[in-house]
């Protein structure tokens, strides 16, 4: 019915383009107008002023020719004042925008390598941001944002990205738990060795103890009991230590010790018995190394012989004794 009496509505946001015999007439703002069919006029059509969003996919290689698909967000919008250059000199707006994205997208990337690409990407929309602002602004439109919203590479290559990272990660997680196994290490050492430190002055402490008992127990005894000499209570403390060690070790339940035979009475005869052995030792060795008695005398006589070694022995057991 307005058509008819030639009233037409423009919506918010929007403006109308009109026309007088074919001819570009006005940019109508919104609101009602009249346009007089009956004079030539008419609408040739309408031009929305909200932001538009256009996704561009873009696939190129980078310097290091990894193929990559970039995907672009354009954000444009008409201009008011520029409402008819936007109608009439473009005729496919989108398509134009799109193929300003591939270019400059298309220059940018192939001198950036694949590392450089995913940390530059604001530098590579601001520079598809600034070729589309100076191209598209002749023909009334504003890029308000250029957005590279993802930079996506071929599957393996993503799968090889990915595993280098998480080798990366893996040696960096290897170095702390070995550098924790080393403080482990380190402290149970000086746990250690504190310990044997404190076990040491407690044996030391104990081993003076023992002598201390054993000083007081002789001087003691030899006190009380006249007639014993320091030897003979020595000897009796060596037996009474002797008997309470073979019976800790005879209540023991895990005992893994050898025993050589003797008894108490062994006692007094180390240093019998320690000679004989020597003496022994000596008069098999000299007896295989000797071929005549000239090298006998000889060896007597540089002091090797048993019989120097035998007083050696004598004369140590009699100034023990004494």
């Amino acid at each position: 019915m307005g058509q008819t009496l030639g009233c037409v509505q423009v919506d918010q946001s929007n403006v109308a383009i009109k026309e007088t015999f074919g001819k570009f007439d006005d940019v109508l703002e919104p609101g009602c107008h009249c346009v007089p069919w009956c004079f030539g006029s008419r609408l040739a059509g309408h031009l929305s002023l909200r932001v538009q969003q256009l996704d561009v996919r873009c696939e190129t290689k980078t310097k290091d020719n990894v193929f990559v698909t970039v995907v672009a967000s354009i954000q444009y919008r008409a201009i008011t004042e520029k409402a008819s250059d936007a109608f009439y000199k473009l005729s496919n707006t989108r398509a134009q925008i799109q193929s300003y994205v591939f270019d400059v997208i298309r220059a940018s990337v192939p001198k950036l390598d694949l590392d450089s690409t995913f940390e530059q990407k604001n530098d590579i929309a601001k520079a598809v941001e600034e070729e589309l602002e100076k191209a598209m602004s002749h023909y009334g439109f504003e890029i308000v944002q250029t957005l590279i919203v993802d930079i996506e590479p071929d599957e393996r290559v993503k799968r090889a990205m990915n595993e280098i990272n998480a080798a990366a990660r893996l040696r960096v997680a290897a170095n702390e738990k070995a550098e924790a196994e080393k403080i482990l290490q380190i402290k149970r050492a000086e746990g250690d060795a504190e310990s044997k430190y404190l076990a040491g002055l407690g044996i030391a402490r104990q081993r003076q103890a023992i002598v201390d008992g054993l000083r007081d127990s002789v001087l003691a005894f030899s006190s009380n009991v006249p007639g014993t000499s320091s030897k003979d209570v020595m000897d009796m403390v060596l037996v009474t230590q002797y008997f309470d060690t073979m019976k800790e070790i005879g209540a023991s339940s895990k005992t893994n010790s050898v025993f050589v035979p003797h008894g108490p009475g062994a006692v007094r005869d180390i240093a019998s018995q320690i000679r004989d052995g020597f003496i022994q030792a000596n008069t098999n060795s000299q007896s295989c190394q000797c071929a005549s008695p000239a090298k006998a005398e000889k060896l007597k006589a540089k002091g090797r012989g048993p019989s120097r070694f035998t007083n050696m022995v004598s004369a140590a057991e009699t100034g023990g004794r004494t």
